[in-house]
């Protein structure tokens, strides 16, 4: 298969989008939608490491980049037993969270991606989805309205 043909680009979008939604969960919701007993046998490629990252912004967002400051990020790479190789980079120290992302994003590359995106993806996309509308209603109960009025000429 091409890189640039359509089914690619659509696999790479959805894989973008369960690895933004693992690495986005609380490490203690994940958990609860898919404990340790459920993970597979895998062997690290790299196992978990803990580093920092700089963050990068642009003024107004087109102008020049800068470097904001620092992050922590926690990185790791398995692979299954079956040769699927999952990897994960999560904000923060914690271990667990990355090898339970890097878990399952090997799997949801698989057999078990139905069942894995009905007990984990979905829910954690419906959450995200109403923080997003939660901060929306709060941002939109602040926005102000600056108007002017026509007074008429004075001549």
């Amino acid at each position: 298969m091409a890189l640039d043909s359509p089914q690619s680009k659509n696999e790479t979008t959805a894989r973008q989008k369960w690895m933004s939604l693992l690495a986005g969960a609380r490490k203690e919701r994940l958990d609860a939608l898919f404990p340790r007993d459920r993970r597979p046998s895998f062997t690290y490629l790299r196992k978990p490491e803990t580093g920092l990252v700089m963050l990068r912004g642009r003024q107004g967002g087109t102008g020049s980049p800068f470097n904001v400051g620092e992050a922590t990020l926690t990185r790791c790479s398995i692979r299954l037993a079956n040769g699927t190789v999952g990897h994960a980079f999560v904000m923060g120290r914690s271990h667990e969270h990355a090898v339970s992302a890097a878990v399952c994003d090997a799997l949801l590359q698989g057999a078990e991606n139905a069942q894995l995106t009905e007990a984990v993806i979905t829910p954690l996309a419906h959450e995200r989805a109403e923080r997003e509308r939660q901060m929306a209603l709060k941002n939109a109960a602040t926005k102000v309205d600056f108007f002017t009025m026509v007074r008429g000429d004075v001549d």
